[in-house]
């Protein structure tokens, strides 16, 4: 069967009859800012690119990455040596420079600290809470901050340690987590007007795990609207300033985390990841991402995006922190059955011999990235190279239908969690995440499952990449943090949440104007710990100090 030649004016008046049908009310600016932003465009690219999959093709429905599997967790912070990681290795930012020795040294590093006694955690807090204080406001980081539970967490910690009972790495250390994960005690905005559904009286799963390795949690972090922006644009809230030039964006939507980290004011918080939320915003402030398998840490008391697409994950300062961070988040969690199906943990394996491809034709028919990242990215192969890597050229052409396909997925998927709410109470979600989600009904009835034969096809490509290289590169971010409020994009991130693959972002150098600069280095399903060991190789190249 030959695919309708997409109309973009068939496709506005689609939209019209679907959004009456469904009584979405929408204004005349809603469907002229709708075509204007190029969504019918969008959604007639993926229409034109579903001309190349069968219609008898199997869906996709589970990852295919998900296999069953009863092995236990590996202990990625053992794959990561644990190396100092000091300060000239990752750069401060220059507003922050002179302030607060404490505040930009890793969590590894503090943890030796608290473990030997030479430091109490309720003086660490204290510390981090005056950051906070002081710098916070400007940075709009913060949804809410938990002081008087957070030194009554870093008080029971001292105890503990000094009775002997260490929990690991991150025992007494201040984080945060973003505000999309409930917290008993606290609302969970997700970034919307209207918590969800109020204050909880239980804690998300990751909020959990944080609790048992003796983590004291500060605050919640901010976010877009229903996480769903590629920057930290939020009409209730506002955006959220970069640490390292307050007149750029954070990206998003793990905005809050990642501006928290970069700026000293926590040592690792967690974000969440649909289709780059943890690696924009990493790469953007010069933080160590991780976006584990799908499946690999549990979501369970998340606010949802997109079932199939959402992952949980590290945001630290460096590969070690993200390791041990990810060690207490991993492992399967029955109230998230997308965890009992995780792919297995591979067994790590040293960047010598190792064949690490390096993105040429993505798809897209343009140059990849501006000039200072693709240099800054260029060094960072190098530097893999200098290690004992095998750089491996290869052209990944079906990036670009990945990319097609994940927002198609994400959207007809947020769609359906929200249709209720863009029903009865549209006037509380701001413009942008409501025009988002009213173009799902762009698409016709047979997009899902379109989309889901399509993934199906995506994957039997991805796994003949995987057979002749074992880690992917690419740039994180074709260029350096855009202006406050304005969304970055998912170009090189997106395609990889379709697929469920591990993907790390770790900075290596500056553009230009000294915004960080991001590299992407991702895996085959179940391959954290390679992932992890080749960028902790890289940290310890000195990479920043190359730029």
């Amino acid at each position: 069967m030959i695919e309708r030649a997409p109309d973009l004016g068939r496709l506005m008046d689609r939209l019209r009859t679907n959004l009456a049908l469904a009584g979405i009310p929408a204004t005349e600016d809603d469907l002229r800012d709708i075509q204007e932003q190029g969504y019918p465009s969008t959604v007639a690219d993926f229409e034109r690119a579903m001309a190349a999959v069968g219609h008898d093709r199997q869906p996709d429905i589970q990852l295919q990455s998900s296999t069953k599997s009863d092995a236990p967790v590996p202990s990625y912070g053992a794959s990561v040596p644990a190396d100092r990681v000091s300060t000239d290795r990752q750069p401060i930012p220059p507003d922050f420079r002179s302030e607060d020795a404490l505040a930009f040294v890793s969590a590894r590093e503090v943890a030796a600290l608290l473990r030997e006694r030479r430091l109490s955690s309720t003086e660490l807090t204290a510390m981090a809470l005056d950051r906070i204080a002081r710098r916070g406001p400007a940075l709009n980081a913060f949804q809410v901050v938990l002081a008087d539970e957070a030194l009554a967490a870093a008080r029971a910690a001292d105890r503990e340690i000094g009775l002997g009972r260490y929990r690991g790495p991150y025992h007494g250390v201040p984080v945060a987590v973003k505000d999309l994960l409930a917290m008993r005690g606290t609302a969970t905005s997700a970034g919307s007007s209207q918590p969800w559904p109020g204050f909880a009286d239980f804690d998300s799963a990751a909020v959990e795990r944080l609790r048992a390795g003796g983590a004291v949690i500060v605050g919640k972090t901010r976010l877009s609207e229903f996480a769903y922006s590629p920057g930290s644009n939020n009409a209730h809230y506002g955006p959220t300033a970069n640490p390292w030039d307050a007149g750029r964006d954070t990206g998003g939507s793990s905005s809050g985390s990642g501006a928290a980290v970069a700026a000293g004011l926590v040592y690792a918080a967690l974000g969440t990841d649909t289709g780059g939320s943890i690696r924009i915003p990493s790469a953007f402030c010069g933080l160590v991402g991780l976006k584990p398998s799908h499946g690999r840490t549990s979501l369970y008391g998340g606010v949802t995006l997109s079932w199939s697409l959402d992952h949980l994950g590290p945001m630290t300062r460096s590969v070690g922190d993200g390791a041990d961070l990810l060690d207490l988040l991993a492992g399967p969690d029955p109230r998230d059955p997308r965890t009992l199906v995780a792919a297995p943990a591979l067994p790590a394996r040293p960047l010598a011999g190792l064949r690490v491809g390096v993105l040429g034709d993505d798809g897209s028919g343009t140059q990849l990235a501006t000039d200072s990242v693709l240099a800054g990215w260029r060094r960072g192969l190098e530097a893999l190279a200098e290690g004992g890597a095998e750089l491996v050229p290869v052209d990944v052409a079906w990036l670009e239908m990945a990319r097609q396909v994940n927002g198609t997925l994400l959207v007809l998927e947020a769609f359906t969690l929200h249709e209720e709410r863009l029903r009865t109470r549209w006037n509380e979600i701001g413009e942008f995440p409501r025009r988002r989600l009213m173009q799902a009904l762009l698409h016709g009835p047979s997009a899902y499952v379109r989309a889901s034969q399509a993934r199906a096809m995506v994957w039997e490509q991805a796994r003949e990449l995987f057979e002749r290289i074992d880690l992917l590169s690419t740039p994180t971010m074709p260029f350096g943090a855009p202006k406050l409020g304005v969304p970055g994009g998912t170009r090189f991130t997106a395609p990889f949440n379709l697929l469920g693959l591990p993907a790390l972002s770790l900075p290596v150098g500056l553009t230009g104007e000294g915004l960080p600069i991001g590299l992407q280095m991702i895996g085959p399903p179940g391959a954290e710990a390679t992932v992890l060991v080749a960028g902790a190789a890289l940290e310890r190249s000195g990479i920043w100090a190359l730029a």
